[in-house]
Order: structure tokens, then sequence, then C-alpha cells
């Protein structure tokens, strides 16, 4: 799905991101601190911050087997989260312009709740 991967990521845009993840082709691991998330965060979307992932934090169970596509605030966290993922041997790669450019691009983002999010 990723080619090239030993390479280096092949980065992906927020559209290719939302139309892998809502496939069912990849999973969507969004790697921003808490508030962040809570703020607003792409719908079906997992969370487990890099801070987490850094410190050898596992991936949820729901990831296993299959591509992850990593996304934070801007791309630069997401990026290196995905460098990580791949080095531990998964199938990683992450969203070029994070959430703030995912929210440009009018891709949907929810909130605490279900309630309409923001990209804190």
């Amino acid at each position: 799905m990723f080619p090239h991967l030993r390479r280096g990521p092949v980065r992906l845009t927020p559209q290719q991101a939302n139309q892998q993840t809502r496939d069912g082709q990849a999973v969507l691991l969004d790697v921003r601190e808490t508030p962040e998330w809570k703020a607003g965060h792409a719908p079906g979307a997992l969370h487990l911050p890099l801070s987490r992932l850094i410190t050898g934090a596992s991936l949820p169970a729901s990831t296993q087997g299959k591509p992850v596509v990593t996304v934070c605030r801007s791309g630069h966290r997401s990026q290196q989260a995905a460098k990580l993922l791949a080095a531990r041997g998964v199938e990683a790669t992450d969203v070029t312009g994070g959430m703030t450019a995912w929210a440009r691009q009018g891709l949907p983002v929810t909130g605490e709740g279900g309630s309409s999010g923001a990209i804190a």
C-alpha cells in the first residue's frame, strides 16, 4: 500500500488518508496530546499520543495487521511517529499538513461527544 516504505514513508494528502482509512485499507492514528484530541479529530481515528509512543506504548489492538496512517496538528509529530512505527516493523505513513490541512480541505472534524470539533 505504501510504496518505497523501506526508504522512508510516503506521506499522504489529507484526501488520500481520508479515503484509505474510510475504506478500511488503513487505520488513522492521531498522535496529538489529549487536549488537542478532545478539541477535534477525524471521525473514526484512534488516539495514542506521540509522547506515549516514544516511551514504548503499544498500538491499539485494532491496528494489528493493518497499515497505520498517523496524523497530528501540522505534520511534524505524525512524521516522527510514522518513522518510529516503521522502525518497529509497522507499515506506517503520515498525513502531510496534519489536521490543520485536513480541516482546511473540508474533511470532517468531530469533537468530544460527537459534536463539531476544532483544531487546537
